[in-house]
């Protein structure tokens, strides 16, 4: 049963007669449309990759940041409506920081996931808002814990991971993310491995350039999120390009 068109898209307080809410789907969709982002778990950190897309070459290097810092040993990678996302990051940022006043320790990154994931989903029950149009992903790292993974999207769904992709070409992440041994692998390794995927999954013919967004939560920084320092971001670009040049060339032999 085809509901579109019928008044049920209209709210985001109303379900169609076959169970959908179709203002989150349509919210999903938003996310569909953008650069793609993914944060993969090794056995000692987190590593994010963002896909930021350049629409014009005016725009100054380094600005509207797809990555953020929530708390000393928290990072997010968001795909979708920017704006949303900056709103999202400054409440998880907020739940953060409560926590820590309130108990004098830092956050665990499920139960700030979670705090934050009832906060996008009180956003798809009335009519008078409507769904926040981007998902994010929460990468954390203690001594106690580990490495924790959380992705939740625009319905207010908190999921934990390995690895998990969002935004357009999160499908074709996925693949590559799965073939991926990240167990066995440190932070070091998986930088170069994020770069080539978020190389690899670019679409070159609609979208012309990119600016490639990567940062780190493990051992390596000492519990701390921060951006990967330039130089090894620049080996991880270099990693990535010879790849997919080392790709085409073996794919021109074979024809």
């Amino acid at each position: 049963m085809s509901s579109i068109g019928t008044g049920y898209d209209l709210s985001a307080s109303t379900f169609s007669p076959d169970g959908r809410v179709f203002q989150v789907e349509y919210a999903m969709k938003a996310v569909e449309n953008s650069s793609t982002a993914i944060g993969i778990r090794c056995k000692d950190g987190i590593v994010f990759g963002v896909e930021k897309l350049v629409l014009s070459k005016l725009y100054e290097e380094g600005s509207n940041k797809r990555i953020f810092n929530i708390d000393r040993h928290v990072g997010m990678a968001v795909a979708g409506l920017l704006a949303d996302a900056r709103s999202l990051a400054e409440v998880a940022r907020e739940e953060a920081s409560n926590f820590r006043s309130n108990y004098g320790h830092d956050i665990p990154l499920k139960h700030l996931s979670d705090r934050v994931a009832m906060y996008v989903h009180a956003y798809t029950l009335y009519s008078a808002v409507r769904p926040f149009g981007c998902s994010f992903i929460l990468g954390s790292y203690d001594k106690d814990d580990g490495p924790q993974l959380y992705m939740v999207d625009p319905s207010g769904i908190s999921h934990g991971y390995w690895g998990c992709a969002i935004g357009k070409a999160k499908q074709a992440a996925k693949t590559e993310i799965e073939k991926l041994q990240m167990k066995e692998m440190t932070c070091r390794e998986l930088v170069k491995e994020v770069a080539k995927i978020i190389y690899i999954v670019h679409d070159e013919v609609k979208d012309k350039a990119f600016e490639l967004e990567l940062s780190w939560v493990g051992e390596v920084t000492n519990g701390r999120h921060e951006l990967v320092p330039k130089d090894i971001k620049e080996e991880a670009e270099k990693y990535a390009k010879d790849s997919l040049e080392e790709e085409d060339d073996s794919d021109e032999d074979n024809m």
